[in-house]
């Protein structure tokens, strides 16, 4: 069965936002997750989605860091998406 493919820029390729965003994520995770390098060709996008998701894990709310988390958890696991 045919597999859609994705181009991946590698951390030895980036160059510019790019890089910048790749070197931000290894400060925060110790890597890069392959969830960013699907938006490497597209770095303003990448940003953006950083931009997001530090508003909402770390940003003022209702929910705890760790009530956070644990949503972020159990979406994952419920569709089948290893967190």
């Amino acid at each position: 069965m045919p597999r859609p493919h994705l181009r991946l820029i590698s951390e030895e390729e980036a160059d510019g936002l790019l890089a910048e965003e790749y070197e931000a994520a290894v400060e925060r995770a110790g890597k890069v997750f392959n969830i960013l390098k699907a938006m490497s060709l597209n770095p303003p996008v990448l940003r953006a989605s950083m931009e997001l998701y530090k508003a909402i894990m770390f940003g003022e709310s209702g929910l705890s860091r760790r009530e956070r988390e644990l949503v972020a958890t159990v979406t994952s696991s419920a569709q089948n998406c290893h967190y």
